[in-house]
């Protein structure tokens, strides 16, 4: 598992557009959140570095990675 601390995601609509550039990836990835905290949580066997691109290409920064 993937941990994501993500600049900006401050609801569900947020989780979803997250979960769905996730899955543009690796459309087998399990994307779990925690908006207050924002972390996401990622299951997938894709490339952390793609994943991470996605992210913030859906209009996301990425602060740091577990």
């Amino acid at each position: 598992m993937i941990q994501f601390q993500v600049e900006g995601m401050s609801c569900n609509h947020c989780v979803g557009a997250i979960t769905r550039a996730v899955q543009a990836v690796d459309p087998a990835a399990r994307v779990s959140a925690d908006v207050p905290a924002q972390a996401v949580r990622v299951e997938s066997g894709a490339d952390t570095e793609a994943l991470r691109d996605a992210i913030e290409e859906a209009g996301y920064p990425v602060k740091s990675v577990a």
